[in-house]
């Protein structure tokens, strides 16, 4: 029977905040909309999602290549002035955490996950601000643990972050699933925790993927409650 859920933050509850985003651009003169960067997010996202990418890079480095690929698929060309709005959007990020932006779906399949009596766990690569960051969005309360890769000193794909979340957690690998939007980083980690790794594929980006798949937070709640994680 499932018991636990592990979430990961970014991709899964948060987005980065594409207005800001917009705003920093146009500031240094570049011209495009909030919407068009947030349309050409899971495409970057798939991009970003190769094994060799994960494996030689860390998640700060991959961050900001991620933004780079964002712009690309926006069809906007990299220049000295959309590398001036990512500095000014990183000093955001490492004082506030730019991922502020929370689909209103969040918070009731949060909240409908934890009325069918299973213990929510964020379980995210992170930069040492998630804890606050979540209770100033005002998501703390909706989570049983936040655990954040950077108080831990080991991230994801690597199982001692998942070890760690089911320690703290007091939770089992076998009734346990972890649900994330990179697979080279979600499921393979979580998998090798003895976990199942579950992929959010919003735009169905991902159909070859050997694993279990979701196109939202609400296909989740409505997969546990028919037991489809049992």
């Amino acid at each position: 029977m499932l018991e636990t859920v592990f979430l990961d933050a970014g991709g899964v509850l948060l987005f980065p905040n594409w207005t800001r985003i917009q705003a920093a651009l146009a500031a240094q003169g570049v011209d495009v909309s909030a919407d068009a960067i947030a349309r050409a997010e899971p495409r970057a996202r798939k991009q970003l999602d190769d094994q060799r990418t994960i494996g030689t890079t860390t998640d700060a480095s991959r961050g900001w290549l991620f933004f780079d690929l964002i712009l690309e698929h926006a069809g906007v060309e990299r220049s000295a002035r959309t590398s001036a709005a990512l500095v000014e959007l990183h000093a955001y990020h490492q004082a506030n955490n730019l991922w502020e932006f929370v689909p209103e779906g969040v918070r009731p399949a949060l909240a409908a996950l934890r009325a069918h009596g299973l213990a929510l766990v964020v379980v995210s690569n992170a930069n040492g601000t998630l804890r606050t960051h979540m209770d100033r969005i005002g998501l703390s309360s909706y989570v049983d643990i936040v655990i954040d890769s950077c108080d831990e000193g080991v991230e994801k794909p690597d199982p001692r972050l998942f070890e760690i979340a089911l320690e703290r957690a007091g939770a089992r690998p076998e009734s346990t699933i972890h649900v994330g939007d990179l697979y080279q980083v979600d499921v393979v980690g979580a998998r090798a925790a003895g976990m199942r790794g579950v992929l959010l594929d919003e735009t169905g980006l991902h159909a070859d993927a050997d694993c279990d798949r979701v196109a939202s937070l609400a296909e989740l709640v409505e997969r546990v409650r028919a037991g489809g994680f049992d």
